[in-house]
């Protein structure tokens, strides 16, 4: 299976799931327009994506999904709260998932997983393709990690979670205070040491990438989110490097082989 992020932060959110010929979109927050243009320089075109998968119905997830699904005839997955709050959304694009029961799209199976954050019912999603046994899990705007979350990401292929904020920089940073409050709580975002912890959790010797998503861009830089997930790798002996996924372009692909993740002693 491989991921791009076709944009990651609170302007925007997209992120293609291709594996065994299937392509799933989680998220929807650009236009169709945007979507198109960010697809093209990898040969990927709208229309070959077979169903969207949303997290949860904030503007910055489901902005294009409207207009897309008239465009391109895109079904749209989600739980009952995050369809229900989409109240423009005909009802015959809606294919409501109940969170913990496995769905088949394509050749993957989709799982989603219920998470804290100021929505209706958001959700993290686990993708798995049948034919390879790949294990994606996407979570972004979650406060914190919930235990049953945190057991189903065990042994993923390829991770994509937010790291949202540096706890120092929403402190000393510029938004009110009810807004860094509300950043910091259970029904926020996670931090840079939240997503640390994560990692290490997660972390094993055959996982082939983490993607940090949903950076802000007044709290937080790439470079001191990517430094502080590289610091937590290092510590679990990976050698992976993380990336960071920006806001205002597509990057990817990930999840491809690894070749120098592991040094063997014979």
């Amino acid at each position: 299976m491989r991921a791009w992020t076709l944009g990651s932060g609170s302007k925007g959110n997209a992120i293609l799931l291709e594996g065994s010929g299937t392509r799933v979109l989680v998220d929807c927050g650009y236009s169709p327009r945007t979507m198109t243009q960010r697809l093209a320089p990898f040969g990927i075109v709208p229309e070959s994506i077979d169903a969207v998968v949303l997290t949860h119905e904030h503007i910055d997830h489901t902005k294009g999904i409207l207009s897309a699904h008239k465009k391109f005839g895109w079904q749209v997955y989600g739980s009952v709260g995050t369809l229900t709050a989409l109240r423009e959304l005909p009802a015959g694009a809606r294919q409501v998932l109940a969170p913990g029961a496995t769905t088949s799209i394509g050749n993957l199976d989709i799982v989603l997983l219920r998470v804290p954050h100021d929505a209706a019912e958001p959700t993290a999603v686990l993708a798995t393709d049948r034919t390879t046994g790949f294990r994606t899990g996407i979570a972004h705007d979650l406060g914190e990690v919930p235990e049953p979350v945190a057991q189903t990401f065990e042994r993923l292929d390829l991770a994509l979670i937010e790291s949202n904020h540096d706890e120092e920089m929403l402190r000393n940073g510029p938004y009110p205070g009810y807004l860094k409050d509300r950043v910091a709580s259970r029904n926020g975002h996670l931090s840079n040491r939240q997503s640390g912890q994560w990692i290490a959790r997660l972390w094993h010797p055959w996982l082939r990438g983490v993607v940090l998503l949903h950076l802000s861009e007044t709290n937080n830089t790439p470079a001191i989110a990517t430094a502080a997930a590289r610091a937590v790798m290092r510590k679990c002996g990976s050698s992976l490097v993380p990336a960071a996924a920006p806001q205002s372009e597509a990057a990817g692909p990930f999840g491809l082989p690894v070749t120098t993740q592991l040094a063997l002693g014979l």
